[in-house]
């Protein structure tokens, strides 16, 4: 990632913040809408899961500029992945869902280049969780 895509991907996460209920809402609906299997991994209030979300997101981004520093919890939360049966297509949805999130909580505000950063964010956190998964 480059400084450039760092900045769209903060600026664009405060706009987010401002409507974090709403917006972890919206992304567990599109989260089941695109596979409703995922939704028993969910036991308890998806409220509170979805503060959990949100939290996770901003220590990301707030980390940007320091990612080494963030790998080995990420790599932990990776492993703990393997306890609650996510797989690599989990992955993916779960991507899909946040790109959807983000495109309708920033509405005109989602231009490609905003979606480009939060792909590359995306994928560096993802594949970094994924390889501490395979190892664990």
């Amino acid at each position: 990632m480059n400084q450039t895509q760092k900045q769209l991907v903060k600026t664009s996460f405060a706009q987010i913040a401002k409507i974090a209920d709403t917006a972890s809402e919206l992304f567990y609906q599109r989260l089941f809408e695109l596979d409703p299997t995922l939704r028993p991994m969910f036991k308890g209030d998806l409220v509170e899961q979805g503060r959990k979300l949100m939290q996770m997101l901003a220590l990301v981004v707030g980390g940007l500029d320091y990612f080494e520093t963030m790998r080995s919890s990420l790599q932990q939360l990776g492993a703990r992945h393997i306890g609650y049966g996510v797989t690599a297509d989990h992955y993916q949805t779960v991507g899909a869902a946040l790109i959807w999130t983000l495109e309708q909580g920033l509405g005109d505000g989602f231009t490609q280049d905003v979606r480009a950063a939060w792909t590359a964010v995306y994928t560096l956190v993802a594949g970094t969780m994924q390889k501490a998964a395979m190892t664990a």
